[in-house]
């Protein structure tokens, strides 16, 4: 992916954690809380099979609609 893609990405990772946060329910394994970014970051990698930093340029809308998603179904 290339630099401009993947800061436009990264921004949406932060902008969507920062709400979904509030909305991911608690988790043992977590006690000092669930971190919203590393969900994200951690969703994307088993979708897509990699980093959101290696995915390639043209799967960049994929992406953005799975996080839209994460957000709309927080789990």
């Amino acid at each position: 992916m290339n630099e401009f893609n993947r800061k436009k990405l990264w921004e949406l990772i932060k902008s969507t954690g920062d709400k979904l946060q509030p909305l991911l329910k608690p988790s043992r394994l977590h006690p000092n809380g669930r971190n919203a970014y590393a969900h994200i970051a951690l969703s994307i990698k088993e979708k897509f099979g990699k980093s959101y930093k290696d995915i390639s340029d043209d799967k960049l809308d994929e992406v953005f609609i799975h996080i839209e998603y994460l957000l709309e179904k927080p789990n």
